[in-house]
């Protein structure tokens, strides 16, 4: 299962996925991070995110984790899940949430409430879906090599 989700308020409500929006188009958007906030480009909690998908996939078990990418506005992850998503989501959501409040000194909502998930439907699709998660940051202009990005599953 492909999934992202995104920083509370990160995406103006006209690009907004439940508005019937394309995937590509609200992802381009969160890419250029042009609207909103960018508290995962402190290093501190993007770190956070990363440990809470590797805690969830490793220690928790309640996924297996194929491939990741933390961003400044959002984050990307292509999983197999062992327990319903609503519950991975939950867990994630919910420890690095509260954890990046008190990392950034702030209160209030960290991550939007819905996110993105897609099934993947074959090898074919989960190969390219992996390419296109690594190389995220590529296409936002924050590296020009996949494995320069530090939050990501391409430099592990």
């Amino acid at each position: 299962m492909f999934v992202t989700w995104r920083l509370d308020g990160s995406v103006a409500a006209e690009i907004d996925m439940l508005s019937g929006d394309s995937f590509a188009r609200w992802d381009l958007e969160l890419g250029r991070a042009s609207t909103g906030p960018k508290w995962l480009a402190d290093e501190r909690v993007a770190d956070l995110v990363v440990e809470t998908i590797r805690y969830g996939s490793d220690a928790l078990g309640l996924y297996e984790l194929r491939a990741w990418v933390v961003m400044v506005n959002h984050v990307h992850v292509l999983i197999r899940p062992h327990v319903p998503l609503a519950r991975i989501m939950r867990t994630i959501k919910s420890f690095s949430g509260r954890r990046a409040n008190l990392i950034l000194g702030r209160s209030g909502p960290f991550w939007m409430g819905e996110s993105y998930d897609h099934w993947v439907r074959g090898p074919e699709e989960l190969e390219r879906i992996v390419r296109y998660i690594e190389r995220n940051p590529v296409a936002a202009g924050l590296v020009s090599r996949p494995e320069d990005w530090r939050w990501s599953s391409a430099s592990s």
